[in-house]
């Protein structure tokens, strides 16, 4: 039993009795349970979705600034204590894909030497996700970029239909893959008058599995559209064809490899009645609109009376608002996984889903450590 001295009188003193300094540590452990959101854009049109999670979530959006110098550099400040906590990084890609990246990997690296718990990227459009194959001579920078964004200190990233899914693979570590097709089936079932008379097209074969899943939940149809009128990615020439073939050689000249026959489009076809529906285009990305502009006026040529274009990222870079507007296209519809404001205010043809539930729901199971299983249900090998 301790003995304390008061005045020069000794008294004995129970171990019950005796106070308890914590120093904070009761405080502190509670802080370690919590978690923070940030956004590492501070624009108003980046930080929309931001405060749209963080809302339904019941939190308030993490205090930071993140500005470009003088000089271009990208520097991050932020401005409260994330020591021990699971910190969420919401990065919605503007025009500026490379300024993004930077944003979002000094955010990441300033939280790391912050002592912060875990820290998982909320990027629901992962940029350079079409660089994803070797082209020739090229890289394949969607790996590069998910060795950058795992030294920078990222654990974990939350994403919405990667081009290619094949890309969780060039991470060390957890990818959540979410699916919009939910959203964009229920906009269809809820805003698309008369949609049982609808068919569901894919512009090209290689979109033909994620049309055959839209036209088999739906109950509809399907038409197939190919030919010259569409470039695909497939069809582009990559690494089993370099070097070139037509090359000076200077070694043994006896040996005849078989020439690969060049390819060579028919004029383009749909392979499915379109003739009086409507006609629903699915694609995971619309950037560059001239071939789902085509695709439209074949589709118009073929009896379609109304077309619907139903993307889950709209970049819609370059003049994609006035072709839109101009097109036998009647409307556009895509999630705000990137931001396009400004282009819904040259085209008033383009709609917006909202998906923010799907990403507040998944930062709170991983948070809470829940299983995923219920965000991905109903949801096959193939979608």
């Amino acid at each position: 039993m301790p003995i304390r001295r008061f005045g020069g009188h000794r008294s004995l003193v129970s171990h019950s009795q005796t106070p308890k300094l914590s120093y904070g540590y009761t405080k502190m452990n509670i802080s370690r349970s919590g978690y923070r959101v940030f956004s590492a854009n501070s624009t108003t049109a980046c930080t929309e979705l931001a405060k749209k999670i963080t809302e339904r979530l019941g939190v308030e959006l993490g205090k930071s600034v993140v500005y470009q110098e003088s000089n271009s550099e990208t520097r991050v400040d932020v401005k409260e204590s994330v020591r021990g906590q699971d910190i969420f990084i919401i990065q919605t890609i503007p025009r500026d894909v490379n300024t993004a990246i930077m944003e979002l990997l000094v955010m990441a690296y300033a939280l790391k030497t912050s002592c912060a718990n875990n820290i998982i990227g909320v990027i629901p459009y992962f940029p350079y996700s079409k660089q994803c194959k070797m082209r020739k001579r090229g890289s394949i920078v969607c790996k590069l970029l998910a060795s950058m964004l795992a030294k920078a200190g990222l654990t974990h990233i939350i994403t919405m239909d990667l081009h290619q899914k094949e890309i969780q693979g060039f991470f060390s570590f957890p990818v959540d893959n979410l699916r919009a097709s939910p959203f964009l089936i229920q906009y269809i079932q809820e805003e698309i008058p008369d949609y049982r008379n609808a068919i569901i097209v894919a512009k090209s074969p290689s979109a033909a599995k994620r049309a055959q899943s839209y036209a088999e939940r739906l109950r509809l149809g399907l038409a197939v559209m190919h030919g010259e009128a569409h470039h695909s990615e497939s069809d582009m020439a990559d690494g089993r064809h370099s070097p070139p073939l037509s090359r000076t050689t200077t070694g043994h000249t006896g040996l005849e490899l078989p020439l690969m026959m060049a390819k060579e489009k028919p004029p383009i076809t749909v392979v499915g009645d379109v003739g009086g529906r409507i006609a629903i285009i699915v694609d995971d990305i619309i950037d560059d609109v001239e071939d789902f502009v085509a695709a439209a006026e074949i589709l118009k040529e073929r009896g379609a009376y109304k077309i619907y274009i139903m993307a889950t990222h709209g970049l819609l870079s370059a003049e994609a608002p006035r072709l839109i507007e101009e097109s036998a296209i009647d409307e556009v519809v895509v999630t705000n996984t990137v931001p396009h404001e400004v282009q819904k205010l040259q085209c008033p043809k383009i709609k917006t889903v909202d998906v923010s539930m799907i990403l507040a729901e998944a930062i709170r199971r991983i948070h809470n450590g829940e299983s995923m299983a219920y965000l991905f249900r109903n949801i096959a090998v193939d979608d």
